[in-house]
């Protein structure tokens, strides 16, 4: 296969080297909006340059991966669809809900593949994790603890192109609820705190957020992320059930110790970023796609997928902002109803315009 990659940025260069090492890739194309940087990626990774996004296009490949800045991917996933062309895309489909559903309908009349880059699901751990929920190991699970936490905070530039820390960091964690315990989330209440710079306060975000999400089941998940984790980047999950407890995450590199004598100390070697923790991740999931956009294996992650995880983050965007739980149904039907929310309960996007990601995790 000839696979066009759009975006030359930072998760672009790592998955044009990735899809050169992937079984069943003969040619990565890069295509970019500065053709300059698009040469110099291909000149650094062995791949071809079309240089502009229409020369990529036009250049006959059999399938793409949207590594773009956030607010071009619903028109790359739209413009990929009408060219028939099976697409991977990084989170999020658009910088809103209802971008994202118009970029869905867009698919789906094509009847065109669309795999989004929810990595975690190709993580050793999580796969594990899955695993001994689904086989009953656990038993029945009452409690989940899951947490994004980065090292320090971005650039001040980022945060209008982000989304905010739950539409960027916690999104992870919801589709990664829903996934290894194959529950919906029924209800959410969430919160967000600033104790760091300015600029967080500034974009209507914040640096901190934790949320307690309610799932069909019952079962109770606790849902945190902070852009202060100085001890370096940690993403766990913790799963508690009535036979078994199981921890996704928890390793020689994660960034913490222990306050009890003779406890294990903390590594030398953390954690540093998402690249470093889901390496391998990334490779399966983009060897993943290979496959099934070659037909020989089903759509790991399709865009409704994440627009599941979406609608939980944007709930929970709502709860923070009203300080009161919200119910995911009735939240949903609001937003269906009238293709919007109600004007009594508009979700403040936080950063002048809608949300979504720069290319973070």
């Amino acid at each position: 296969m000839r696979i066009g990659l759009l975006g030359a940025g930072r998760i672009g260069s790592f998955h044009a080297e990735a899809l050169i090492s992937t079984p069943g890739v003969d040619e990565v194309v890069v295509g970019d909006a500065d053709g300059a940087r698009a040469a110099g990626l291909a000149a650094r990774t062995g791949a071809s340059a079309a240089g502009s996004v229409d020369a990529l296009f036009a250049a006959g490949v059999d399938a793409v991966v949207i590594a773009t800045a956030t607010a071009a991917h619903a028109g790359l996933i739209t413009r990929a669809a009408r060219a028939g062309l099976p697409a991977y895309c990084e989170k999020p489909i658009a910088t809103g809900l209802a971008g994202t559903v118009r970029a869905l309908k867009e698919v789906e009349a094509a009847g065109t593949l669309l795999q989004m880059g929810f990595q975690r699901r190709f993580d050793a751990g999580y796969r594990a994790a899955r695993e001994a929920v689904r086989s009953g190991r656990l038993g029945r699970l009452h409690t989940i603890r899951a947490l994004t936490s980065d090292p320090a905070p971005p650039p001040p530039g980022f945060l209008p192109l982000s989304g905010g820390l739950v539409r960027d960091c916690l999104v992870h964690d919801f589709d990664a609820v829903r996934w290894v315990t194959g529950r919906e989330v029924t209800e959410v209440y969430a919160t967000g705190a600033n104790g760091g710079a300015a600029f967080f306060r500034e974009a209507g975000d914040v640096d901190t957020a934790a949320a307690l999400l309610t799932l069909d089941d019952g079962t109770l998940v606790t849902a945190t992320a902070t852009r202060y984790n100085g001890a370096g980047y940690d993403v766990r999950m913790e799963l508690a059930g009535e036979r078994d407890q199981l921890v996704v995450g928890l390793g020689a590199r994660t960034p913490f110790g222990s306050a009890e004598p003779g406890g294990p100390a903390a590594p030398r070697s953390p954690w540093t970023g998402f690249l470093d923790r889901f390496d391998a991740a990334y490779r399966a999931e983009l060897a993943a796609f290979v496959r099934a956009a070659r037909g020989e294996a089903p759509n790991p992650c399709s865009g409704r997928e994440a627009l599941h995880a979406l609608l939980v983050a944007e709930a929970c965007e709502l709860s923070r902002a009203r300080r009161r739980p919200v119910r995911l149904d009735e939240f949903a039907e609001s937003y269906a109803g009238g293709n919007g929310i109600p004007d009594g309960d508009r979700i403040p996007d936080g950063n002048g315009g809608a949300g979504g990601s720069a290319g973070g995790e």
